[in-house]
């Protein structure tokens, strides 16, 4: 059972055994009991609390952690307005444990993030892969009970601050070359990959529920993207009137291939809608609504998104919070226009083999022949670069019964190789006709676009004001690709240090990626074209994107 005014468990009726369900099947012990007034307080006792006055009260528990303020909103309709307004504005809280204990990891990063008043509106848990992730999940939703959408992920590295020290850190995974192979134990010390990253958000005026894009098991093994995206309006607009959301966090299975799922999105979705994300990560979700179906036999979750919607009946005078993403690219262009010639696809190995036309020439060249092209444009100017094909598809697109429509998108395929013949690059969906460009990993590129992302992030500093409205940024999250880190950059925190350094004391968190998704503001592939077509990218690669979480109150308020 839960308080409901608290979003915390209740404190009614814990003497009787109860059972929460995970997304694994698993049954899992009830939320711990919280202290409850006593039925047995002499009247003398709550009338002298009362006697207290409603500011000292607040005073008192707005210093409470966030289990003994859930309580102190159950008391009566006295404290919970007491408690409403101490929690008045979003609020983000983490941290991270580095533990090599999971269940003293797991106290360590709930002690930390709800060591302050917080009603859980969602809950992301981000984990090292020495961890057990049904174990994880199954210890972090046993704290919180069914009611608040808990996703638990395994990405490929974590970022944010200690719970024990205070140091802001950014950890990737130390993986071995037997890592790929699930069937060889890993060969790192005890200690090595054992960490947990805790997000915890409260977002007054919003509804959150995750909702997964399921896939059948049976062959063929159909990925549901329009019933995903019927889903997600179907939420919104039940929760909002509007048919898109405010702002989507998406997680995705390695071999999902969230590509054609991400294009679709954007094509669905009003340009408002900000979508940041994972694209290649293992997780288990749960919440309390009916479309939880993961354990459901004829289907599994290829993704999962945690969908933010404005609640239609929120109270008047509830602030607004906005959601803003940034991005910051890896990539450098490098060489001419091509068009794809000749396209086989290998859809069992995911690859593609292609010839190709220079632009401005009529002959088909090889894949050879187009890597010597690419490699004498670059030059020695980097010395192992990472090379992509940039192609521009325009395709048609619907969802569900609505008209179809035409969706022009960029989309990043890493080159994998080549020969006398063909050029390889990797997934599908690359047609004849197609045009593309190559793009290498650039760590001069992603500095010059980190600093110009902090230049944006200042424009957006915490306490602005605009006319009688003062805008004050509660939290960030970043996604950045596994490629980037200390190794790309040869120092530490680069990827942090924008939001860092413009937003000292306000919470920032986040994860390396296998494949980042960022829809929002400061995308150098949104391009307009010369028919005012846009041509526009969301899956991105050498990347980091930025979620930025702020509200705007007004100065009369």
């Amino acid at each position: 059972m839960y308080c409901k005014e608290a979003g915390l468990p209740d404190t009614k009726d814990h003497h009787r055994p109860k059972t929460t369900q995970s997304t694994t099947g698993m049954a899992s012990p009830s939320p711990l009991p919280l202290p409850s007034p006593s039925p047995s307080r002499p009247c003398g006792v709550a009338a002298t609390i009362d006697l207290i006055g409603e500011d000292l009260l607040q005073n008192i528990v707005a210093r409470l952690p966030a289990f003994s303020f859930a309580s102190a909103a159950c008391v009566n309709r006295s404290w919970n307005a007491v408690c409403d307004r101490v929690l008045c504005r979003p609020k983000l809280s983490s941290a991270c444990s580095f533990n090599s204990s999971l269940q003293v990891a797991v106290e360590d990063v709930f002690n930390k993030a709800l060591s302050d008043p917080i009603r859980p509106h969602f809950v992301i848990a981000s984990i090292g892969p020495s961890y057990d992730l049904h174990q994880a999940h199954q210890l972090i939703t046993a704290k919180l009970g069914s009611k608040v959408p808990v996703i638990t992920n395994v990405p490929s590295g974590i970022i944010g601050r200690d719970a024990i020290s205070d140091e802001f850190k950014e950890i990737q995974w130390e993986i071995t070359e037997d890592d790929d192979d699930h069937g060889v134990p890993l060969l790192q010390p005890e200690s090595a990959n054992r960490a947990i990253m805790l997000i915890v958000g409260f977002l007054p005026g919003l509804k959150v529920e995750a909702i997964p894009l399921l896939k059948q098991i049976a062959e063929p093994q159909v990925v549901m993207i329009d019933k995903f995206m019927m889903d997600i309006r179907e939420y919104s607009t039940s929760t909002s009137g509007c048919r898109s959301p405010a702002a989507i966090i998406m997680f995705g299975a390695f071999e999902a291939g969230m590509k054609s799922t991400i294009e679709k999105m954007d094509y669905a979705m009003s340009r408002d809608t900000v979508i940041v994300g994972d694209t290649a990560c293992r997780f288990l979700f749960s919440n309390e609504s009916s479309r939880n179906t993961t354990t459901m036999e004829e289907h599994t979750s290829s993704a999962v998104a945690l969908v933010f919607a404005v609640d239609k009946n929120k109270p008047p005078g509830t602030v607004e919070t906005q959601f803003k993403a940034v991005l910051s690219t890896g990539l450098s262009p490098v060489g001419p226009t091509y068009k794809a010639a000749s396209v086989r696809e290998k859809h069992r190995e995911s690859l593609t083999w292609l010839t190709a036309r220079r632009e401005g020439f009529r002959e088909n060249i090889d894949g050879e022949t187009i890597m010597n092209q690419v490699y004498d444009e670059l030059g020695d100017r980097i010395q192992y670069p990472i090379f992509y094909v940039g192609v521009t598809k325009r395709r048609k697109c619907s969802v569900g019964q609505d008209k179809v429509g035409w969706m022009t998108s960029l989309a990043f395929h890493e080159v994998i190789g080549d020969n006398q013949e063909y050029l390889f690059v990797g997934d599908v969906g690359i047609k004849t006709g197609d045009t593309f460009r190559f793009y290498h990993s650039d760590s001069s590129t992603a500095l010059s676009s980190n600093a110009t992302v902090s230049d944006r992030l200042r424009c957006c500093k915490s306490g602005s004001t605009t006319g009688n409205d003062t805008r004050e940024v509660f939290g960030g999250l970043v996604f950045t690709c596994c490629g980037r880190g200390e190794s790309f950059f040869g120092q530490t925190n680069v990827d942090s240090s924008p939001f860092l350094d413009n937003f000292p004391g306000v919470t920032f968190a986040g994860t390396f990626c296998g494949g980042e998704i960022g829809r929002g503001d400061g995308n150098p592939y949104i391009i307009e074209s010369q028919e005012q077509k846009s041509v526009r990218c969301c899956l991105h690669v050498y990347s980091a994107v930025y979620l930025l979480m702020s509200y705007t109150s007004s100065k009369a308020s």
